[in-house]
């Protein structure tokens, strides 16, 4: 019994313990104080003269560095290499920009003649009545504003009959610059785009001839003491970072060729402009290809009288972008850029703030190098936090925060997308479980009330009956459900193999939860879980197996009754509970399930506290509940140690002092 006790005390001593560490929360992530967050935009803000020739240079050497070690596996030197990749990109975008720059120039020339055509279209609508009332009111304010305009002030004194009005003196202004002025003026506002541009070249052609140096000197920078973790950075900012940059050109190039030959086909002028807008403007996701279609649209209205080109200009468009967004690009690389699409949008905004029409290009790349940094470096993890798409929380943890919040509702279409990949069994054992420690945590710690306790209680339920469906679909499949382990004997798993869930035809079990409402809906998962396999399963609360109310229970037709406890410091409850069930059914199997979210693959040790409680089994996670509780052995007859006891004590010759006797 003292063997017995020390073993109590110590289940009940680690009890606590288990319930703190197995849900205990992912480490609180650092953020940046206020004056770090305006110091740093305010630098990036003032020196984009600087940072902005050194992001592009940087970026350019991330696309580069594929091509170059691709040229050098070919057998050309290193220097020949890079100077041929560097030369041979900064000849396309010189010419990508002189293009640009005629289409443009062009376009400007032509803009009066399709005022005709645009006054057109508004006479039309407002001839049909669409948009008359807005159009109506848009013109008077126009015109109110151009007759105060040309009110004429009455502060100057009018012109009077005998004072005549003074006809205009023509004016000729003579230039009278020299040539070199006029040089000057021409060559002037074209010195700072080109001397940036020899600028990035020049760094870009070091960057690639040191790559490896620079590398080393930023590893002995800020990752010398860990090795592993700025390689894999550097690594992945490369891989991810060029690999994007690289294929999203082809998938632009791709987009944008059918765009400029459609909008020639349609007679939209400078078809050639649109087009190289739409490939330079896809780089930016989502709001890119929308601000490209803008302008092809405004055209179309004004080059046309009718509205067919308009739709027919739109409708390429919207077809393009879906093909290439749906098909081209998943078939080269997917969606590896690592953002969140909100991310993608705010970047696109910020950098564009901060650095302008360059920066609206290069903000998703930017953003992207910010990402790998905060996913490697623990001193931006909030980076990663902020624009990553990876889950921030665990799955429990965010069903768990589902439940505290009383929304049952996002909780079943998380549970319902993770039970496309799962069976019911292992999202109750890996995911709901652990929410519901993580709730018991919170209890044990004072930091939850009465009312909030039930609150998660009755979500959680409200969450395992609109599971109820999928449990039917799951229970009506021909295979079931696949646990790991071999399965022995007894019907448990042991073992690296994999086994099936025994079949629970012509079982009976009653779940219950042990001492509180979050028990009572965990034993409602484990209920749902043994109907799957085919058991009669019924619930009871923990109210229902209070003293007092025990001897009520319906115990004739059940099996087995499983009692599941979230606190394992409850050895002693739980001990009183198989002694009351077992008195009042003696035939009845009672197994114990203490939860825990990473289970217990000690087998000896929960057979030895299975034969403490007097219990048919101890169980730690769903599986081996499952398996518990579906079990064919037969039950463990009660042990009546304490009356035995009593017996022997009342039985035995009472012993007389000596000093009495004489």
């Amino acid at each position: 019994m003292a063997a017995n006790r020390r073993n109590g005390m110590a289940s009940s001593a680690h009890g606590l313990e288990d319930i703190l560490s197995a849900a205990a929360p992912h480490p609180r992530t650092s953020l940046p104080t206020v004056a770090t967050i305006v110091t740093t935009v305010a630098a990036l803000y003032f020196g984009r003269e600087v940072f902005l020739p050194i992001a592009i240079a940087l970026l350019l050497t991330f696309a580069l560095a594929p091509l170059v070690s691709a040229l050098k596996r070919v057998g050309i030197p290193r220097l020949p290499a890079v100077i041929a990749s560097v030369l041979g990109a900064f000849a396309a975008l010189a010419l990508f920009s002189f293009i640009i720059a005629t289409q443009v120039s062009e376009l400007a020339q032509n803009i009066p003649v399709y005022q005709t055509n645009i006054l057109a279209k508004i006479r039309s609508l407002k001839e049909t009545g669409v948009g008359g009332g807005i159009i109506a009111r848009l013109s008077s304010v126009v015109e109110r504003v151009g007759q105060e305009i040309d009110k004429q002030d009455t502060s100057l004194p009018a012109t009077t009959a005998d004072k005549p009005q003074r006809e205009p003196v023509p004016v000729e202004i003579v230039s009278r610059e020299k040539p070199l002025e006029v040089l000057q003026n021409i060559v002037g506002p074209l010195i700072s785009p080109l001397g940036s541009a020899g600028l990035i070249v020049i760094v870009v052609i070091f960057m690639l001839l040191e790559r490896e140096d620079l590398r080393d000197r930023f590893i002995r920078l800020v990752g010398y003491g860990d090795l592993h973790r700025t390689t894999e950075a550097l690594r992945d900012a490369g891989k991810r970072v060029g690999r994007y940059l690289l294929m999203q050109l082809v998938v632009n190039f791709v987009y944008a060729i059918p765009i400029t030959l459609g909008l020639w086909i349609l007679g939209i002028p400078n078809a050639l402009l649109w087009g190289l807008l739409a490939l330079a403007l896809r780089f930016v996701p989502y709001i890119g290809p929308a601000i490209g279609m803008l302008l092809p649209l405004f055209l179309a209205l004004a080059v046309a009288p009718g509205w067919s080109l308009v739709l027919w200009t739109a409708a390429l468009f919207v077809v393009m972008e879906l093909i290439t967004g749906n098909v081209i690009e998943p078939w080269l690389y997917g969606s590896r850029t690592g953002l969140s699409p909100l991310a993608i949008i705010v970047a696109a905004i910020f950098w564009t703030w901060l650095w302008g029409p360059l920066g609206l290009i290069l903000s998703t790349p930017l953003t992207v190098c910010l990402v790998v940094l905060g996913r490697h470096v623990p001193q931006f993890e909030f980076l990663d936090v902020l624009f990553g798409n990876e889950p921030v929380l665990e799955p429990h943890a965010r069903l768990y925060q589902r439940l505290l919040a009383g929304d049952p509702d996002e909780a079943t279409d998380h549970a319902e997308e993770m039970l496309e990949e799962k069976y019911l069994v292992e999202f109750y054992d890996k995911v709901a479980i652990p929410a519901l420690l993580l709730g018991e945590r919170d209890r044990v710690r004072g930091v939850m009330g009465d009312l909030q306790r039930r609150q998660v209680a009755a979500s959680a339920l409200t969450l395992v009956a609109n599971l109820d469906e999928n449990a039917q679909e799951e229970a009506d499949e021909e295979d079931g459900p696949i646990v790991t382990g071999e399965a022995g004997d007894d019907g448990e798993a042991a073992g690296g193999d994999e086994a099936d869930l025994p079949d629970g035809t012509d079982t009976s079990v009653l779940c219950a939860g042990g001492r509180g409402e979050l028990d009572d809906a965990a034993a409602a998962m484990l209920a749902q879980v043994l109907e799957v396999q085919g058991a009669t399963a019924s619930k009871a609360g923990f109210a229902d197996v209070e003293p007092s109310s025990i001897r009520h229970l319906e115990l004739a037709t059940i099996d087995t009754v499983v009692v599941g406890f979230l606190n394992r410091d409850s050895v002693k409850h739980a001990r009183f509970l198989v002694r009351r069930l077992k008195r009042a059914k003696a035939a009845l199997r009672v197994g114990i399930v203490f939860w825990s979210e990473a289970g217990n693959e000690d087998k000896e040790s929960a057979a030895r506290l299975a034969q403490d409680l007097n219990a048919d089994f101890v169980a730690h996670g769903m599986v081996d509940a499952v398996l518990g509780a579906l079990s064919k052995e037969p039950p463990i007859a009660l042990k009546l140690v304490a009356k035995r006891r009593m017996r022997r004590k009342r039985a035995a010759p009472r012993k007389v002092p000596a000093a009495a006797a004489s």
